[in-house]
């Protein structure tokens, strides 16, 4: 479980399995001594290869400093040989010596020693950046908060994951390194062909190839994309019926990308009299809280049953509030405001 846990998460830099913890040397070594033998002996056989690894925070230490930390364990009952290339069992010692780099104290504030299980997927952070994306726009997602949503999605291999407001794609590549088909729309016609001015430092026009399928295509992934549409978010174009096993989505808040839907002039100019329409579509004005209500309604009509949904809800720092319900639960409670300046990402 928790090797499955590490394959997906972004957030976690390894997992252990602890054997002592102490606030001092002594402390550590006692914590161990105490540890049950018959936990340790299936990782300490003759016939098995292990080696320690020593990791402080906020401190580096000397080559022979680690060595003689190393030494004092020898009261553990290791009895394999060491391997420090390619060992069946890797163990840690971390030493953290708190978080002031002016005030380093000269021993760890906390000891741990434990047996390595395995890493989590921070390279994907490295791998994936905005920085080194073939397409990228004014509020592309950041690679980080794109798997993090993509974990609350549950995303899965042969799922079918839809972006609304899809932007540049950043949301469909973290789908899509899960093994998911993903498709998109966008209101903006530009956004969705490559075309127009690029976001890109000291480049004036977006090239021939910058576009979403390319992006897919930078990292491998493109046999998982399936489209993206020029659509109107609030006037639906899908036949009805449960299409998507996951909607993730970043809609736009008005204050780095505007928020703006398709109307007829008509609707403009609703107070002048004219005798004649005109169903040219414009751009017109669209309030955040009939965003979300959109949002909120396509994804009842198009999500499969158990389905998930996960988009970013702006917040005012001031206005947000946790409720206690009477059974004592705590309920999170919203209050948006026009002056928005935080992100609480959603999950339903």
């Amino acid at each position: 479980m928790a090797r499955g846990l590490m394959k997906r998460t972004v957030c976690a830099k390894s997992i252990f399995e602890l054997w002592g913890h102490g606030r001092s040397s002594g402390e550590l070594y006692a914590s161990l001594k105490s540890y049950p033998v018959d936990k340790m002996l299936p990782y300490l056989q003759s016939d098995s290869t292990y080696k320690i690894h020593i990791h402080t925070f906020n401190k580096t230490l000397t080559q022979a400093e680690k060595i003689k930390k190393i030494d004092a364990l020898e009261f553990l009952p290791f009895n394999g040989k060491v391997n420090l290339k390619n060992p069946e069992h890797v163990f840690w010692i971390l030493e953290d010596y708190g978080m002031d780099p002016n005030n380093v104290p000269e021993e760890p504030i906390d000891l741990y020693f434990g047996r390595w299980i395995a890493d989590g997927q921070r390279e994907l952070i490295e791998s994936y950046s905005v920085k080194k994306r073939h397409f990228i726009g004014n509020t592309s997602m950041d690679a980080c908060l794109s798997f993090i949503m993509a974990n609350h999605g549950r995303v899965k291999p042969n799922d079918v994951v839809f972006d609304p407001f899809v932007g540049t794609g950043g949301l469909l590549i973290s789908s899509a390194h899960f093994g998911a088909y993903v498709c998109g729309t966008d209101i903006d016609y530009n956004t969705i062909h490559g075309l127009g001015k690029a976001s890109r430092k000291n480049q004036k026009w977006r090239g021939p190839d910058e576009n979403i399928r390319a992006n897919l295509r930078q990292y491998g992934l493109e046999k998982y994309y399936l489209d993206a549409l020029v659509s109107d978010s609030s006037k639906t174009i899908w036949r009805k019926g449960m299409l998507f096993d996951v909607i993730i989505t970043d809609p736009p808040y008005g204050i780095r990308e505007a928020t703006r839907r398709t109307g007829s002039q008509k609707e403009t100019v609703k107070s002048a009299e004219r005798s004649t329409e005109n169903h040219i579509f414009i751009s017109s004005s669209y309030h955040l809280s009939d965003i979300f209500f959109d949002l909120l309604k396509f994804a009842a009509e198009y999500l499969v049953m158990g389905g998930r949904l996960v988009y970013w809800l702006p917040i005012y720092r001031p206005e947000y509030v946790f409720l206690i319900s009477a059974s004592g639960e705590v309920e999170r409670g919203y209050i948006i405001q026009r002056k928005l300046c935080l992100g609480k990402l959603v999950c339903l």
